[in-house]
């Protein structure tokens, strides 16, 4: 960041993303947005698969900096940093969503746990929270990180 550094977690978030966008040389505009729950970065342009990178890798690691950069020396509250580009977020959402519906019905159908693939906390979240209203399945993780996996089990009565 440049040498006056904002003062408001927005506006360092901004910054950041900026910078990114600049330094890999995309055609690309930056958006943020606060709710009361999440502070939002949303970046739109063509050819931003460097900026999500191999299955998210790099825009997961973005998202980690952008944390710790937007609340560095923050008093005030806190909210959960979200960096999204081109809609990868809702595509990677929708994707967890049918493979976590696939894994229910496969322990249900067989009567024992089925193992997803490692994902990070961010990825594990979404998928406990589409399972958690369903009464014949729980999820559980095992492991550890970067191996940490989800499972999700038959419920037995």
């Amino acid at each position: 960041m440049g040498e006056a550094h904002p003062e408001e977690p927005a506006a360092r978030l901004r910054d950041l993303l900026e910078e990114v966008v600049d330094a890999l040389d995309l055609d690309a505009d930056v958006e943020v947005t606060e709710d009361d729950e999440r502070l939002v970065g949303v970046v739109e342009g063509e050819d931003l698969g460097v900026l999500i990178g191999r299955h998210g890798q790099t825009i997961d690691a973005l998202e980690h900096v952008a944390t710790r950069v937007a609340w560095r020396g923050w008093d005030g509250d806190r909210k959960r940093v979200v960096v999204d580009a081109a809609g990868y977020r809702a595509r990677r959402a929708e994707a967890l969503e049918r493979t976590a519906e696939k894994a229910a019905g496969e322990a249900v159908r067989f009567g024992r746990p089925v193992a997803l693939d490692a994902m990070g906390p961010s990825e594990r979240r979404i998928v406990h929270e589409f399972l958690r209203d369903r009464h014949d399945v729980e999820t559980y993780s095992e492991g550890d990180e970067p191996d940490r996996h989800l499972v999700v089990a038959p419920v037995l009565s």
